[in-house]
């Protein structure tokens, strides 16, 4: 069952790249969360998709949210994907594809991790769900466009 708009976020705890643990609870109450699955670290799709996101870091940070990406390899591997393309956020390891699977996140047929970005607002909803395998910079304007109508 895919979550969708309306829906209360699924929490998760995963490792990210720097050791650190993070929960999506941790910015309940604080700030939306711009929450994008993409398949594998270093492939040109995803190169391109999280470039696009570090290059719009800064607004969605003044647009009060924080950017979190999530797929299933190791956090040492996001840790190198991450300084090699200088990305300002946060990675986290799902090790055998757990969150993605909760909401939903897989593509065609289910055989292959999918690129979806979930847009959730400071209390956990679900504002918006960008699906789409080739257009990477669909995820970001997107997201921002979502952003932009929940802070009006």
């Amino acid at each position: 069952m895919a979550v969708k708009v309306g829906d209360i976020a699924p929490d998760f705890t995963l490792p990210a790249q720097n050791g650190a643990t993070v929960s999506l609870k941790d910015y309940r109450g604080q700030k939306a969360v711009v929450l994008y699955f993409y398949p594998k670290d270093d492939t040109p799709g995803c190169t391109a998709e999280s470039c696009a996101f570090r290059d719009q870091y800064e607004v969605f940070k003044d647009a009060g949210a924080e950017v979190i990406g999530v797929s299933g390899d190791s956090s040492e591997s996001h840790q190198k994907f991450a300084a090699k393309y200088n990305l300002p956020f946060v990675l986290l390891s799902d090790k055998g594809d757990q969150v993605r699977k909760q909401y939903g996140a897989t593509a065609a047929f289910g055989l292959f991790p999918g690129r979806v970005t979930y847009v959730i607002d400071q209390q956990g909803v679900v504002q918006y769900v960008f699906d789409s395998m080739l257009n990477f910079q669909g995820h970001v304007t997107e997201a921002l466009k979502t952003l932009q109508t929940l802070s009006k």
